[in-house]
């Protein structure tokens, strides 16, 4: 077996490999260091370096037993640990949690984000039906780091089994659940934020203008398992889905080694439907195009299948979004349907907040978009490709 373990697992910079072609590693082993802003990486199996990329380590891998790694030195300090282990965000951004951890909120809250708003992921919410414990565990930790007293656990009402399980493991008046709306965006950040404690945070601004940190559930269990087990960030929980053979609605896996092909993942799930579109890593809105080779990484929680593209012969006009769909995003569907693209607009809501960077101004609250509408008409479009959240 060969994994692509890929030196960029999240924000930041590309990090640097400390391993040497020909050098057998073994599982749970430092491989890389950050450069600057990032995480370590570990290995996910014992194996031989095959290749030094300049963006990758590839490994042959001889043997990845789930519980047999090399263990994290004990630390004293608690955010020392979760550095070593190379913890970043499990929910898409993958910011290194040792940073978000350092702030010391004393009267704020901690949000844990079990509320996983892409319509065909599912392996938090198993996460958080048959490893409740993992996740109050992890709570417990990421409170203590942060010196708060008070934590949410944001979900939907209809997870009624996860939800069961989340309240039989609570043993704190400190933790609570509430719920959110059955919606997309409604994991964001901002829109937890709005929704949970009622602050409206601008574009750009993070949770902790208002007093608040948010971690998704699979980053709490990693918590866990790293202070308790002593175990790095090796494996990922992740969902097949779409036009592949075994359950299109998204088959769970718990516990992936970092680097395994997105093939061998759907070979798991006994193939793909012919035909099909296009492989998409992620979710269905916020995902990206890849193909079978692409590997696991700490961030991505989704292998998507799509159906086959229509044929588009319209001449056709984008409108991009944060929330939802992008511009990129939605030049690579056109693409796929064979379009010529003559125009795109983002939503009005989205504003720069420096550096190019596009933020929505109110997430999850779409405007109405006659104007844009007509722009993109104006400009030759005879169809519409809308990323917008709630269309």
């Amino acid at each position: 077996m060969i994994l692509n373990i890929l030196l960029r697992q999240g924000a930041g910079a590309i990090a640097k490999p400390i391993v040497s072609k020909g050098e057998f590693v073994k599982r749970g082993q430092l491989i890389a260091i950050p450069n600057g802003l990032g995480a370590n990486i570990h290995s996910s199996a014992n194996g031989f370096v095959k290749e030094l990329n300049e963006d990758s380590i590839i490994i042959e891998a001889s043997s990845f037993d789930k519980d047999d790694y090399i263990r994290l030195e004990k630390k004293d300090s608690l955010i020392e640990m979760i550095e070593d282990a190379g913890i970043v965000g499990d929910g898409g951004a993958g910011f290194p949690t040792h940073i978000k951890l350092k702030s010391n909120l004393v009267d704020g809250i901690l949000i844990a984000n079990a509320s996983e708003c892409e319509p065909n992921l599912h392996h938090n919410i198993e996460l958080a039906t048959n490893n409740s414990d993992l996740i109050i565990r992890g709570i417990e930790l990421a409170m203590q780091a942060l010196n708060v007293n008070e934590a949410i656990i944001a979900i939907k009402e209809k997870h009624e089994d996860a939800i069961k399980a989340l309240n039989k493991a609570i043993y704190s008046k400190n933790i609570s659940i509430k719920y959110v709306k059955d919606l997309y965006p409604s994991g964001d950040e901002r829109v937890l934020v709005r929704e949970l404690l009622g602050v409206e945070l601008k574009p750009g601004e993070l949770p902790i203008k208002a007093g608040a940190v948010v971690l998704n559930v699979e980053t709490l269990k990693n918590i866990a398992l790293c202070v308790d087990e002593r175990k790095p960030v090796i494996d990922k929980d992740l969902t097949v889905g779409g036009r592949v053979i075994d359950t299109p609605s998204g088959k769970v896996y718990l516990d992936v080694p970092i680097g395994m092909s997105f093939q061998a993942m759907i070979d798991k799930s006994k193939g793909v439907v012919e035909p099909f579109g296009e492989i998409v890593a992620g979710g269905a809105f916020t995902g990206k195009k890849v193909d079978f080779s692409y590997p696991v990484t700490k961030v991505i929680g989704g292998i998507s299948v799509s159906m086959p593209f229509p044929t588009e012969k319209r001449k056709l006009g984008l409108l991009g979004c944060e929330c939802g769909a992008s511009i990129e995003r939605l030049k690579e569907i056109a693409e796929g349907m064979n379009a010529e693209v003559v125009a795109s607009l983002n939503c009005k809501r989205m504003e720069d907040i420096g550096n190019n960077r596009l933020r929505c101004n109110l997430p999850g609250v779409c405007p109405g978009q006659a104007e844009s509408v007509l722009n993109l008409k104006r400009q030759g479009a005879q169809a519409l490709l809308i990323g917008s959240c709630q269309h």
